[in-house]
C-alpha cells in the first residue's frame, strides 16, 4: 500500500502487501520459569519432573504466551488453575495413551479424556472448564508450531466439548435473617478494630519494669514494623509476663494489633464492605488507596478494576460517604490506620494486615475463607434453618443486589443499576431467594385479576351506599333498574345481557346460568342469597352423580366463587335466613343445570 495516502487518492496495493510473514515460532523452551501475572504477584511454573516431556515442554510454552501482556490469561489464580489442569491431563496420557509427543495426539486421547473427567463424577460445568484448558493450550501450540498436531486433533479443536454444558445453578442470596447477623456483628467488630488501634498494649500500674519493657517492645515495632519472637525485647516482656501470671499466649499478636490490621480483622471488613456496596469479592480484593474519586454531597466514587470486563476493566460506583458505618467512610479510615504498616510494605494494596508467621506483614488477602469460617464461629451466627452459617464471601454480592430488589419492589428501571435490566433480571432477580417472593406476587396478581373479572357482590351497606350515591358508580348508569330486579336473571341482576365479554356485542349472553359468578356484569345482591345457596345445595348434590374431574370442570368454579367470595361478603344471620328460605321453597332449577 502507499505509505501515505492521500485524500481523494484511491489506495493502491503492491504485490508484496499480499505475503504474509513467516509465522515466529517461540524461542523460549524450559520448565521452570516464573510468570509475572498482570494481578496477584509472580507464579513459579516448575515441570521438570513430569512426563511425558514433550507434552511438558509444549504446554510450559502455551501457558507463558497466554499469560503475556495482552493474553488472556491475568491473575496470578487463573495462571494456576491452568497449570494445574495441565497435570490432570498429563497424568491421564501416562495411564490411557500411547503418545508421547503432540504429534502423536489423536483425537480419541481428547474424547477419551472428556469421558474420563465425566466418569470421575464431574459435573458438566466442571468437566468443561477442566477440558477448556487443555484444548485452549492445544490451540496455542497449534498456532505456535503450525502443522505439527494431526490434522483430525486440528479439527477437534474447533469445539470443546461433544455435551451440552448445561444450564449453570445461580449462585443464591443470603436471607434478610442472615445479612442483618453479619451486617451487625460486622458493625461491632469494625467500631472495636478502629478502637483498638493507635492505643499500644498497656501494662498493670504501678509496676515500673514491666511498663518499660512493654514500651521497648512498643518501640522497636515503630522503628521497625514488627517485634519477631526470637527478639530480645519480646523474649523480656514475654518472660515476665509469664513471671507475673498475665497472658501471653497471643501476645506478639496483641502487640501489633495496636499498630496494624490483624488478619482476624479482614472478615469483618471485608463483609461489611461488600454488602454495602455489591461489589464483587475480586473487585473489593483489589482496592488500592487511591480508589476514593469524585466526592459530592454525602456520596464518593469507588474505582475499581473488574478485570471479567474485557475491554471496559476500570468501572466506577458511587456511595455513600460519610462515618465509618458508611463504605466511603470506611475505606477511608483504612486508608489512615494502614499508613504506619506501608512504611514497611510499600504497596498501594488497601489490605495490609498483621499475620503471625514467617511473613508478618502482607499486602493482599490469603486464606480468608479459613479466617471468615473462624470469625462465624467467633461470633455464633446460624442460617435460617439456625445450624451454623457457612459464609460464601462471593454470595455477599448476591446478597446485596436482592435486598435492593427488595427495598426496589422489583421496579426494574431503579433495579438495574450497572447493568442492563435483561442482565439484572436474569442474574440477580431471578435467583432461589426471591422466588416465593415472585409466586406470591404473581398468586396476589392473579387473585386481582380473578376478582375483578367476578361479578360484583353488593352487601347490605354497599346495596344503600348506592343508592345514595350522585352520580351513579361509573358503567352503572342503569343503577334503579338493578337495584329494583328489573334486570334480574337466575343468580343475579344483568347490567349488560346483550354486552355479554363471553360473546360479541349485541348478542344475547350465551353462558349458562352460573356463568353470572364469572361475568363482570353480574350484580349479586342479597335478594339473591336463597337462589344461590339453593343452587350451591345442587352441586355438592351432583359430587355422587359425576366423577371427581368431571365435578371440577363443570361447577368447580362456581363452588369455589359461591363458598369464597359471595357468601363471605353477607353477615351470617343473612346468610342463614337465606338457607331457612332455601330450606322451605323448592327453588327451580333451569334445565342446564342437570345436563
Amino acid at each position: 500500500m502507499t505509505e501515505r495516502p492521500r485524500k481523494g487518492a484511491p489506495v493502491r496495493f503492491a504485490p508484496a502487501d499480499a505475503i504474509v510473514a513467516a509465522h515466529a515460532r517461540d524461542p523460549v523452551l524450559g520448565l521452570r520459569f516464573n510468570i509475572e501475572a498482570r494481578y496477584g504477584g509472580t507464579f513459579e511454573v516448575d515441570l521438570t519432573g513430569v512426563h511425558p516431556r514433550p507434552f511438558a515442554i509444549a504446554f510450559a510454552g502455551a501457558l507463558r504466551r497466554q499469560s503475556e501482556l495482552g493474553a488472556p490469561l491475568g491473575a496470578r489464580s487463573t495462571i494456576k488453575q491452568h497449570f494445574q489442569a495441565y497435570l490432570r491431563f498429563f497424568a491421564y496420557l501416562r495411564e490411557h495413551s500411547t503418545a508421547k509427543t503432540p504429534a502423536d495426539l489423536r483425537t480419541n486421547d481428547i474424547d477419551g479424556y472428556e469421558d474420563f473427567l465425566e466418569a470421575r463424577g464431574m459435573t458438566p460445568i466442571h468437566r468443561h472448564t477442566v477440558l477448556a484448558k487443555a484444548i485452549l493450550a492445544l490451540r496455542s501450540i497449534d498456532a505456535n508450531q503450525p502443522g505439527l498436531l494431526h490434522e483430525g486433533v486440528r479439527r477437534r479443536l474447533s469445539y470443546t466439548s461433544r455435551q451440552s454444558v448445561g444450564r449453570s445453578r445461580a449462585r443464591d442470596a443470603y436471607s434478610s435473617f442472615v445479612a442483618r447477623q453479619l451486617r451487625d456483628a460486622a458493625r461491632g467488630d469494625i467500631a472495636s478494630i478502629f478502637r483498638r488501634i493507635g492505643k499500644p498494649l498497656g501494662s498493670d500500674d504501678g509496676d515500673a519494669n514491666l511498663r518499660r519493657v512493654t514500651d521497648e517492645a512498643n518501640a522497636r515495632i515503630v522503628v521497625s514494623g514488627r517485634l519477631s519472637s526470637g527478639d530480645h525485647a519480646f523474649k523480656s516482656l514475654y518472660f515476665m509476663r509469664l513471671r507475673r501470671n498475665l497472658p501471653v499466649s497471643t501476645l506478639a499478636e496483641d502487640l501489633h494489633a495496636r499498630f496494624h490490621l490483624r488478619a482476624m480483622d479482614i472478615p469483618p471488613l471485608l463483609t461489611f464492605l461488600s454488602l454495602e456496596t455489591g461489589l464483587e469479592l475480586e473487585c473489593c480484593k483489589a482496592l488500592t488507596i487511591d480508589c476514593l474519586q469524585n466526592p459530592g454531597p454525602g456520596t464518593i466514587e469507588i474505582a475499581y478494576v473488574k478485570r471479567r470486563a474485557r475491554g471496559a476493566e476500570h468501572k466506577h460506583i458511587r456511595v455513600r460517604d460519610g462515618g465509618i458505618g458508611t463504605p466511603g467512610g470506611l475505606i477511608r479510615k483504612l486508608i489512615e490506620v494502614t499508613a504506619f504498616t506501608r512504611q514497611f510494605v510499600p504497596s498501594k494494596i488497601l489490605w495490609l494486615y498483621y499475620y503471625t508467621g514467617r511473613k508478618q506483614l502482607r499486602a493482599g488477602l490469603e486464606h480468608q475463607q479459613e479466617l471468615v469460617a473462624r470469625w462465624i464461629k467467633g461470633h455464633h451466627l446460624v442460617d435460617d434453618d439456625g445450624e451454623p452459617l457457612r459464609l460464601v464471601l462471593s454470595r455477599l454480592r448476591k446478597t446485596h443486589k436482592a435486598l435492593w430488589y427488595l427495598k426496589t419492589e422489583g421496579h426494574m428501571a431503579r433495579f438495574a443499576v450497572g447493568h442492563t435490566p435483561e442482565i439484572a433480571a436474569r442474574h440477580y432477580a431471578d435467583i432461589p431467594s426471591l422466588r416465593l417472593l415472585h409466586e406470591a406476587t404473581i398468586a396476589e396478581a392473579l387473585s386481582e385479576v380473578a376478582a375483578a373479572a367476578g361479578p360484583i357482590v353488593l352487601a347490605p351497606a354497599d346495596e344503600d351506599s348506592w343508592r345514595q350515591s350522585d352520580p351513579p358508580p361509573e358503567g352503572r348508569e342503569d343503577r334503579d333498574g338493578l337495584l329494583r330486579g328489573e334486570q334480574d336473571v337466575w343468580l343475579a341482576a344483568c347490567s349488560g345481557f346483550d354486552r355479554s365479554p363471553f360473546a360479541e356485542p349485541g348478542a344475547p349472553c350465551p353462558q349458562p346460568f352460573w356463568g353470572c359468578l364469572e361475568c363482570r356484569n353480574a350484580v349479586i345482591t342479597a335478594r339473591k342469597l336463597p337462589a344461590i345457596i339453593a343452587f350451591q345445595q345442587f352441586i355438592e348434590e351432583q359430587r355422587a352423580s359425576l366423577s371427581a374431574s368431571d365435578w371440577a370442570m363443570k361447577f368447580g368454579r362456581a363452588h369455589a366463587r359461591i363458598a369464597g367470595q359471595v357468601l363471605p361478603s353477607f353477615p351470617e344471620s343473612m346468610v342463614a335466613a337465606a338457607r331457612r328460605e332455601a330450606g322451605v321453597h323448592t327453588l327451580y332449577l333451569p334445565p342446564e343445570a342437570r345436563q
